[in-house]
């Protein structure tokens, strides 16, 4: 049997799970796996300015390729501590990263030794599980666990806690006969799934709701053919945004209180029947007035984890299984309804959710001087053609995004739906870059989002990862000020201050320009709405040219308001800005105005 330390075969077993790429930050604790990564090859290794930052690349490289896992590697104590971020974010949208993390020595450990803390209890919560290996011997084991329970069931992140000793230890392992144990995916039966569809079959207003499970089960297509073999609308949810292209004549928009479409909203409030699939009634799709989303239809409910089922509302239906072969058997069985005559045509209601996606629209085209937000979103759809993959997190950018953009394929918006941290944003499409060099990248962030975790920048640059980098700037917190309208207050929200070494952007406080240009990118300052595009085709060029991130930062007024509700209600969203009441005021939008 061959010998070799616990890290090595660590290392070894990576490779054999797939693994090809890792992010992270070498240090004291974690420094002889780290000699592995260089011994035993095979594994290319992305160093990080922040732990945090590691994460989030490996959180970004997970989402953008269907069968990747992420890994992200630190040493003890406040790598793991700042990677527990990343580690929230993945396990809230089902992601499957796994974090590796240096220790003290296992004597040592409860001692109080420098940088050691006890980050396995410290994870558990955002874990599938959080390990720390007091026996060499056990590696291989917990390595081959670890990912069988990422794949397994819902996915999700996993950490792994090697103190040094257990790293340098020699172990008896034979890489050449290494197996990943087999992935347990709940499977829907024939009868479950006829169960579902005669709920359909009693319904005459019928949608389906396309969450993140489909992208993760990696059945989009499925998804289509269901809706094209029945004629039914499709919402997508925030994570399975993508699951039908946007122009396709079944998609009806998204719904929610925030990232939601006006005819989607609308669309969904006709309704009489939905079917959620691979999705988990988020509270910014629902919103928290459950009577409003619930009255007057029924539900059911398809999602891989069987506790997930009911934690919201009690559907009318719940089934547990993988996406994938739930839509394998509703296609089967409705192409025997549709054989003997037995599937209603809901052709008229389909159409009703195209009108309505033709008469009830936002504006996007302003020529105001400081810019409105929305004009850029209406620059980035001519700019950015279908094969775009955009990455964003949190705030009015994000949300902004999701009611002006178009996405055309899954995989294509990479947003960190849940946990929403900033700075998430930089690391991801850095991640997201590594994992798919071909697929041209597009990042959108606000200004406070930027600055969190600008320091990534240079990690682009250094590895030669070039993507776009739209950076909306009003000098504001503006979500938490739009948020903070509602109490009556103004406070600690805003971030302009006049520059002294740059006067000529007024008020707008930090140079993004000048900072991006110090960490080894390009960059490109808009201040004209006519002059947006111009700046998208340049970097577009400099990004292929340097191969490096380029920045366009657009200056824009101090504060818009953008669509939400203000009671968290679907039924009850506000509009702040004139909406679209000729077709020149929504020149981008997905169908042409109808008035």
């Amino acid at each position: 049997m061959p010998r070799m330390t616990a890290a090595a075969a660590a290392v070894e077993i990576l490779k054999r799970e797939g693994v090809t790429d890792a992010f992270g930050v070498p240090g004291a604790a974690i420094n002889p796996f780290y000699r592995e990564l260089k011994n035993v090859g095979g594994i290319s290794h992305t160093l990080a300015r922040h732990v945090e930052g590691a994460s989030h690349m490996a959180e970004g490289y997970t989402r953008a390729k269907a069968g990747n896992i992420g890994v992200c590697i630190g040493t003890s104590g406040p790598a793991g501590t700042d990677m527990i971020t990343g580690l929230y974010s993945a396990i809230a949208d089902s992601i499957p990263i796994l974090c590796i993390t240096g220790q003290a020595p296992v004597s040592k450990l409860h001692k109080e030794d420098f940088q050691a803390v006890d980050i396995a209890s410290i994870a558990k919560p955002v874990t599938k599980a959080a390990t720390t290996i007091l026996e060499a011997a056990q590696v291989p084991g917990v390595f081959q666990q670890a990912f069988h329970l990422m794949r397994s069931g819902r996915p999700g992140p996993v950490l792994i806690d090697l103190p040094i000793d257990v790293q340098l230890t020699e172990i008896e392992f034979d890489p050449e006969t290494y197996e990943p144990l087999p992935v347990y995916k709940p499977q829907a039966t024939r009868a479950q799934a006829e169960k579902a569809l005669s709920f359909l079959l009693e319904s005459e207003r019928p949608l389906i709701v396309a969450g993140g499970g489909i992208i993760n089960a990696d059945a989009s297509d499925l998804l289509v053919e269901f809706a094209e073999l029945t004629n039914i609308p499709v919402i997508s949810t925030l994570m399975g945004w993508g699951t039908i292209p946007d122009d396709h004549a079944l998609a009806a928009g998204m719904v929610g209180v925030q990232t939601a479409h006006r005819y989607g909203n609308a669309t969904f409030l006709e309704s009489d029947f939905v079917l959620g699939i691979g999705n988990r009634w988020a509270n910014r799709h629902t919103g928290y007035n459950m009577e409003a989303y619930t009255k007057g239809r029924k539900f059911v409910h398809v999602d891989i984890e069987p506790t997930q089922i009911g934690k919201i509302f009690a559907p009318d239906y719940g089934i547990a299984s993988d996406a994938k072969v739930a839509l394998e058997l509703f296609i089967e069985i409705a192409k025997e309804l549709k054989a003997s005559g037995k599937l209603p045509d809901f052709s008229a209601w389909a159409a009703s959710a195209q009108e309505r996606k033709a008469t009830l629209q936002r504006r996007t085209h302003f020529d105001n001087i400081p810019l409105k937000p929305q004009r850029v979103y209406e620059e980035m759809n001519k700019a950015f053609g279908p094969e775009t993959r955009y990455v964003t997190t949190i705030g009015l950018s994000q949300i902004a995004a999701a009611q002006f953009l178009h996405v055309y394929k899954p995989r294509h918006w990479i947003n960190c739906g849940q946990a929403g941290p900033l700075g998430w944003t930089i690391p991801a499409a850095i991640g997201a870059a590594v994992a798919d060099r071909e697929t041209p990248i597009v990042a959108l962030s606000g200004d406070y989002d930027f600055q969190f975790m600008i320091e990534e920048l240079a990690v682009a640059a250094q590895h030669k990862v070039p993507y776009v980098h739209v950076l909306v700037n009003n000098a504001y917190l503006g979500l938490i000020r739009q948020a903070q309208g509602n109490l009556g207050i103004n406070f600690e929200v805003n971030l302009e201050f006049e520059n002294i070494n740059t006067p000529e952007i007024g008020v707008y406080g930090v140079d993004h320009v000048k900072v991006a240009e110090g960490l080894g990118v390009k960059a490109i300052r808009v201040t004209d709405p006519n002059e947006l595009g111009a700046a998208f085709e340049q970097a577009k060029k400099l990004a292929v040219e340097h191969q490096v991130p380029v920045v366009v930062e657009a200056i824009l007024e101090r504060i818009t308001n953008i669509a939400m509700s203000k009671t968290v209600d679907m039924s009850d969203v506000t509009e702040f800005e004139e909406l679209a009441t000729e077709p020149g005021h929504a020149p981008t939008a997905i169908k042409p105005l109808t008035v």
